[in-house]
């Protein structure tokens, strides 16, 4: 690997990391010293090639709690985009489970199977990517829960709520007021109730001996969670 990391203080080639223990201090050409750890999920999620906006790390965890995805969960994905959100579903629903992921365009899809390629090593068995309306789901399938990154998530309700098991969980992430309420106003008439609608703020704190206080940024708003659960036929 003859690939090198720039900084302001000089150059480090990547052989002085690759395969060596977290933790290594090197130092660069030019004298700074560095300490080597492996990117977090939150790290490669900010940092890895992007086909469509990828959803930030403050907002995939809370889409993982509150749709309750677990260890061996069958979940539909629509809206594969980047691949972000099917990296930590994977993730979560460990050797047991499957993640059938949905996008209408190959091109999203190709940017997705890479970045899922370089954070496992392949791609994992338990993913079934398909190109295509996730309106198409067959309805011999079923699935425990649901995850929307759409602009209009609305408009397949009919055909999840056909595919969901009941009490199945839905999630939608939607950037715009006006996408989450007619989303909302639509839910109850395709079959699905207890709905909630929040949005994530996260904001870091700089802390010294000296003083505490906010950072002078943060990650304010970038979309809002939806979400719902699946009840019998719908009305």
């Amino acid at each position: 690997m003859k690939g090198t990391y720039h900084t302001h203080s000089g150059i480090l080639a990547h052989d002085e990391v690759l395969g060596k223990p977290e933790g290594l201090r090197v130092e660069t050409s030019g004298g700074m010293v560095l300490t080597a750890f492996r990117p977090r999920f939150a790290d490669f999620a900010l940092k890895m090639p992007r086909g469509a906006q990828v959803i930030y790390p403050k907002d995939l965890g809370p889409i993982l709690m509150y749709a309750d995805v677990y260890p061996g969960a069958r979940v539909l994905e629509a809206g594969t985009g980047s691949g972000a959100l099917t990296i930590a579903l994977l993730r979560a629903i460990g050797d047991q489970g499957a993640v059938t992921s949905y996008d209408l365009r190959d091109e999203h899809q190709a940017h997705a199977i890479q970045n899922i390629e370089a954070f496992f090593g392949k791609v994992p068995e338990t993913l079934t990517l398909r190109t295509g309306d996730v309106r198409d789901v067959p309805g011999s399938e079923t699935f425990d829960r649901c995850v929307f990154d759409l602009p209009e998530p609305w408009g397949p309700l009919a055909s999840i709520h056909r595919v969901l098991e009941p009490g199945g969980i839905v999630c939608a992430y939607l950037p715009t007021t006006v996408q989450v309420q007619q989303l909302v106003v639509a839910l109850p008439a395709h079959g699905f109730l207890h709905v909630e609608t929040f949005e994530v703020m996260h904001r870091g704190w700089h802390v010294t001996e000296r003083s505490v206080r906010p950072d002078h940024r943060m990650v304010g708003h970038t979309g809002f969670l939806t979400i719902a659960r699946a009840v019998g036929s719908p009305a």
